[in-house]
């Protein structure tokens, strides 16, 4: 006789586990413990088998006899249910194995190990990190375009574009290679390019009047903060390499003798190695840092300790110590402000600024010939930057080159 549901709650445990059966090859095991198991006899190649559905009141009369007219019907069609069920466990198990978190955390790890940039690798975790919440869980194979895109737009509508962008350009390449590994069929986020709003261009906040540079150089004379921020704030301007590049130069890259930085591939944005020519007066900075940092690997290390390199956001902090905004000036902007006059001048051919600032050149047989070509010229052309920037901290008289030669050429 089939069982009913206030029979089964009215049950009570006795001294020995009891089957009551509902029809079917499906029964209620009730534990002497007090539990009540759902589970079913089945026959396959003439052995007999036992599946479990589960727990009641969990799974409910209605829901055992749903699974019992299931396992039923692919018996009907030749597979065992047991079976089937073990696979399904197995195939849930290795797709949260290859979860997009999983895949993604193995990516990372597989271009730490090619050498990448340390601050590539940590934007790398952090855009994991803003994905995770949305699909860090989910197997990679079974994620959807629309799926991505409702993560991205989440994002989009907070009013951060770039990082919208950033993150659907993450998310392609641990798909990729996810594809690679085996792990999915194909990168769903391949098909949202253009599904974003494109973003506003930012631009780094520069001083690129002569002569408020000047004010800013001698109000950086002034600067009374730490040694090794004070320094790297004076030598930044010279140089105009990339902030981080700056605050993580070491002495072993440094040949005070033929006064040149050569900075190694994996510390570059483009992944090529850069030198950079030292004017006589960045060399007269770092042989005075040298006496202060010379015992650590860093030239400019951290406050705390020599093993490090000063913090990202030092000569930021510097700058508002000293009075300039956010939105006046920053580390990055004395790369706008060295490639804006130095361009003004007129004196330089601008390949030469372009290699100087460290510019990746599109045409790759172009940008090969770049990098060994202008060398003479930026020897030149650093040692020209740094007396002008001396000239302009002292206040002298700032000509305009370009109207000078307008009014020669009249």
């Amino acid at each position: 006789m089939p069982l009913k549901d206030t029979e089964i709650r009215a049950l009570k445990p006795g001294a020995k586990d009891q089957k009551l059966f509902d029809g079917g090859g499906l029964y209620l095991l009730v534990k002497s413990s007090g539990s009540k198991l759902w589970q079913m006899k089945i026959r396959v190649d003439g052995k007999e088998k036992k599946l479990s559905f589960g727990k009641y009141p969990i799974v409910t009369l209605k829901d055992a006899r749903a699974k019992r007219d299931d396992a039923k019907r692919m018996l009907a069609q030749g597979i065992d249910p047991a079976r089937k069920k073990r696979e399904d466990k197995q195939a849930a198990k290795q797709s949260a194995e290859n979860s997009f978190e999983l895949v993604a955390r193995e990516y990372i790890s597989k271009i730490e190990k090619e050498g990448r940039a340390e601050a590539t690798l940590v934007k790398a975790r952090w855009l994991l990190a803003q994905l995770q919440p949305g699909l860090g869980k989910l197997p990679i194979a079974e994620i959807e375009p629309p799926e991505l895109l409702r993560v991205l737009k989440k994002v989009e509508e907070a009013g951060k574009r770039e990082t919208a962008k950033r993150m659907r350009s993450f998310a392609s390449r641990v798909f990729r290679y996810g594809v690679a590994t085996g792990r999915c069929l194909h990168d769903p986020a391949s098909v949202l390019r253009g599904a974003l709003l494109a973003p506003i261009v930012k631009h780094h906040a520069a001083i690129v009047d002569p002569v408020r540079l000047g004010e800013l150089l001698r109000a950086i004379d002034g600067y009374q903060g730490q040694p090794a921020a004070y320094m790297a704030l004076r030598l930044t301007p010279h140089v105009f390499q990339r902030p981080g590049e700056v605050r993580q130069m070491r002495w072993s890259e440094i040949d005070l003798d033929n006064a040149v930085w050569a900075i190694p591939a994996g510390r570059m944005k483009q992944r090529q190695p850069h030198h950079v020519p030292l004017s006589r007066q960045s060399v007269d900075l770092l042989t005075e840092m040298k006496g202060l940092s010379g015992h650590s690997e860093f030239v400019f290390p951290s406050i705390r300790t020599p093993k490090s390199p000063m913090s990202e956001n030092t000569i930021n902090a510097a700058l508002r110590r000293l009075g300039y905004g956010g939105d006046e000036m920053t580390a990055h902007g004395f790369r706008t402000t060295a490639s804006s006059l130095l361009n003004e001048s007129g004196k330089w051919n601008p390949d030469a600024i372009e290699r100087a600032l460290s510019h990746a050149d599109k045409n790759a047989i172009r940008g090969t010939y770049n990098r060994s070509a202008y060398w003479k010229e930026r020897v030149e052309m650093a040692q020209w930057w740094s007396d002008y920037l001396d000239q302009l901290r002292r206040g002298a008289t700032v000509v305009d080159i370009q109207s000078k030669q307008r009014t020669a050429g009249k």
